[in-house]
């Protein structure tokens, strides 16, 4: 029995990366539970689009959010509660078209959050039009002569932007991107993992990343060797491509205080009001 599973129904296509992405997660939570993180702390969200639909296929508690916003929405449910463990699932257009300031400010304040990136180049949800990391040339309802821009590069940008940890995974390698999701979330700081999720309907890339993926065999010594793998334009190497420890935003803004376990009793709160509205 799955016991992650709710009773919606998975409309997403046949032969679609998601339901990679969807089992992986599933595999990750189980053994992120195994591990002493109980399911209670993961908590999710997601944007629109059809990568938004796992938030429906997630037995987890979360936030749907809207287009481009889900990233500043888990942060808030840190802020809210430094206990948790918040995950976003978000899409390349959600992620670095609408939101790609939230993106951005949460890397450079290294929320403590979980962003993984449903990576299929492609608007899906709406029939195929193409997203800020479409290759030039893509050919859409919005640019039937191919688009003329470049894409742009989400590993490096996440890099630039201050990302402590920042990976690349593929659903065909399942435990491969089991393993990566687990040490996202286990991560202090803000974690971005780029899955290169094919759109079998409108951007089926399922050949060419069969044929450019490859497994890294180890972590990059430092910022600028990940950068160099990020830019990579020969192969898709997938892995962690960064990692480094550095204060994250709560224990920053809060220092040791907690708002859930070191908030005032509500009487407390009430004397604190009067004392407030004394003449």
């Amino acid at each position: 029995m799955d016991d992650l599973a709710t009773y919606a129904e998975n409309t997403w296509c046949p032969g679609c990366g998601n339901f990679g992405l969807l089992g992986a997660f599933k595999k990750a939570v189980r053994a992120l539970g195994e591990k002493g993180v109980s399911r209670e702390k993961i908590i999710i969200s997601a944007g629109i689009g059809c990568h938004g639909k796992i938030f429906d296929y997630l037995k987890l508690s979360g936030l749907y959010s809207i287009h481009g916003r889900s990233m500043a929405t888990v942060q808030g449910m840190k802020i809210a509660n430094p206990e948790l463990k918040p995950v976003t699932f978000v899409g390349d257009g959600d992620a670095f078209g609408e939101g790609i300031a939230h993106m951005i400010f949460a890397a450079k304040r290294n929320a403590d959050v979980t962003v993984i990136m449903h990576d299929n180049a492609v608007y899906g949800l709406t029939t195929g039009q193409f997203t800020p990391v479409s290759e030039k040339g893509f050919k859409g309802p919005s640019t039937p002569k191919g688009s003329v821009e470049e894409p742009l590069n989400p590993l490096a940008l996440m890099l630039e932007s201050g990302a402590t940890f920042v990976a690349r995974g593929y659903p065909v390698k399942l435990n491969h991107l089991v393993n990566l999701m687990v040490k996202a979330v286990e991560h202090e700081g803000f974690s971005f993992v780029d899955v290169l999720q094919p759109c079998v309907s409108f951007n089926n890339t399922y050949q060419k990343y069969n044929n450019l993926v490859e497994i890294m065999d180890r972590l990059p010594e430092g910022y600028e060797e990940a950068m160099g793998v990020a830019k990579r334009r020969d192969k898709f190497p997938i892995g962690i491509i960064y990692q480094e420890k550095k204060p994250v935003f709560h224990q920053e803004l809060y220092g040791d205080w907690n708002p859930v376990t070191k908030r005032m009793s509500r009487e407390e709160r009430i004397e604190k009001v009067k004392g407030l509205l004394a003449p």
